[in-house]
């Protein structure tokens, strides 16, 4: 990875010196506005003030996206991040080349798409994993298509658990100040409420706290989330947060860790918006995403389009950091230029601060030796 210990306890874009992390950032699926956002992105000056960013995708796609969306920039095709020149003005992209323009058709589920995309992933890996790139951020990637190509993963969480061999994981999103991590993610509600279990809700808590202390929270006020209504009115609506989440709570408090709950669900989240909780877990996908989403998504009511997409996506648990817009692939608005770089420019900006936060661990660790 990226060398050179930096003393400052700062991430202010102006404030980091000559180390700049390296971020890889993949290209989502080829049908989508993956291409589109990475260009508008790294089309951003400010950007190379704080990072040295580039693309893995296909460079026919970054120079058709900058052709509809009337960005002037150089690209310039790498084989690997070494051999970048990251200035503004300049896209440096490892041009994987797995995209038949003549085939080619935005906004369309197809086997190649998803095939194309799994490939960014999987350099991605292989370059953090490598030390080669400080982390990978994803562009927004079609399971259909990923699976089509054979690939039967639920989303980017399980692909990289999977190319890394990490067992303990799980998902955050972040946005306006809210932190939400998930005990469960792409799996049906039944599912859910039946892998809802005291050791993983354990292992998530301890995730969420790892996770705020990188962020630079100091001890951590976690809300942990019941599943049932009202959390279960001590048992009238369900156990599971007596036999299950509530000794998780515990086991965690008698770490240290500052976690409370089971918090009914229809409260937390207003608590944590409101100052009260640094980080929640939720029990499934849906309860944690809803409210993220409401404070990330504005909708223009007379348009009918999207004012803002925000959010960020990061993966918990991997020995690499990886974070990820939080929206899909908008087959609707693909090749049009009319699609929002706000997740991703948001994504970016929190790989880089948790690839500086390791970066000041990793030299304290250093000094201490």
């Amino acid at each position: 990875m990226s060398s050179g210990c930096m003393k400052s306890s700062d991430i202010k874009d102006r404030d980091l010196g000559r180390w700049r992390p390296v971020i890889a950032v993949t290209m989502g699926d080829p049908a989508g506005i993956g291409a589109e956002i990475a260009v508008k992105a790294l089309a951003d000056p400010r950007l190379y003030d704080i990072c040295k960013p580039f693309v893995i995708g296909d460079l026919k796609m970054i120079k058709d996206a900058l052709g509809f969306t009337g960005i002037n920039v150089t690209q310039r095709r790498i084989t690997k991040p070494k051999e970048g020149v990251f200035r503004p003005g300049i896209i440096n992209v490892v041009d994987l080349d797995n995209i038949d323009m003549e085939e080619h058709t935005y906004g369309k589920v197809s086997a190649a798409a998803g095939r194309a995309a799994f490939d960014y992933i999987r350099t991605g890996i292989e370059l953090a994993m490598a030390g080669e790139a400080d982390a990978v951020v994803t562009g927004p990637i079609h399971k259909e298509s990923l699976n089509r190509a054979g690939y039967k993963y639920s989303g980017h969480t399980e692909i990289f658990a999977d190319l890394t061999g990490t067992r303990d994981y799980a998902m955050m999103l972040v946005d306006q100040g809210m932190r939400v991590v998930h005990v469960t993610t792409h799996v049906s509600l039944r599912k859910a409420c039946d892998l809802i279990k005291r050791d993983r809700v354990l292992i998530v808590i301890r995730l969420a706290n790892d996770a705020a202390l990188r962020l630079g929270v100091a001890n951590p006020r976690i809300g942990v989330a019941g599943l049932n209504p009202h959390s279960g009115e001590e048992g009238l609506f369900g156990t599971e947060e007596i036999e299950e989440i509530r000794p998780a709570i515990e086991a965690a408090r008698a770490e240290g860790i500052n976690a409370e709950g089971p918090v009914p669900p229809d409260t937390l989240f207003a608590k944590a918006r409101g100052g009260q909780y640094d980080i929640v877990v939720a029990m499934y996908h849906d309860q944690g995403h809803i409210p993220l989403k409401t404070v990330s998504f504005a909708l223009d009511e007379k348009t009918g389009k999207w004012l803002s997409v925000s959010g960020v996506n990061t993966t918990l648990g991997l020995p690499i950091i990886r974070t990820s817009v939080d929206h899909g692939v908008a087959f609707g608005k693909a090749g049009k230029g009319t699609a929002n770089p706000e997740s991703l420019v948001q994504a970016i900006h929190m790989a880089v601060q948790l690839a500086y936060g390791r970066n000041q661990r990793q030299c304290q660790d250093e000094e201490r030796r």
